[in-house]
């Protein structure tokens, strides 16, 4: 099997790119939780490179947010349940954003990286979720403070961040894949 240079590369190069993303982002705070821009690169990577190298940007972001402290609130409360939604939503998240990328792309480019950068929002906060109902519900429940638990989890902990992110992708995450289509082009 023949080792592709630019893929290692360009993999090599977004997963810096995830990891410095995710640091700064941690200081970009709304509410309790930072807003991730890393989603971007682990779609355009997924987009660009394939569904394992969207699996692998997205252990990277899963593991710089461990590392980073971003996580601390809930590694307190459930140190397991921590690392495995931690890491799931941002495997899976990126597995998936590949894999709609892929099945899509003979079609239509722009509009595979535009389902692409919707699904790795939607399945990185909806995975948080579901790790919030497994792990940390007795918690959370204390958090919302009387309201209901559900309101309060998507308000409270995802609602803005969740919008920010899936706005960024749609623009950001399209753009930078097709100006990188385009630089192949003019080789």
């Amino acid at each position: 099997m023949k080792t592709n240079t630019k893929k290692i590369a360009g993999v090599g190069l977004l997963t810096a790119i995830v990891v410095v993303l995710q640091l700064l982002g941690s200081f970009i705070r709304f509410g309790p939780f930072s807003i991730s821009l890393v989603l971007i690169p682990i779609v355009v990577g997924a987009s660009l490179y394939g569904v394992l190298s969207g699996a692998w940007l997205g252990l990277a972001f899963g593991i710089t947010v461990l590392i980073s402290g971003d996580a601390s609130a809930f590694l307190t409360i459930s140190p397991a349940g921590t690392v495995i939604t931690v890491l799931l939503k941002g495997i899976i998240a990126g597995l998936l954003a590949g894999a709609v990328y892929k099945a899509i792309e003979k079609k239509n480019k722009t509009v595979a990286t535009i389902v692409a950068a919707i699904v790795c929002p939607v399945v990185n906060t909806g995975i948080f979720l579901i790790g919030c109902r497994l792990f940390f519900f007795d918690t959370i429940k204390t958090w919302a403070a009387g309201t209901n638990v559900f309101v309060y989890m998507i308000t409270g902990l995802v609602g803005f961040n969740f919008l920010f992110e899936l706005g960024a992708n749609i623009i950001l995450s399209p753009t930078i894949v097709k100006l990188t289509q385009l630089g192949k082009r003019g080789r």
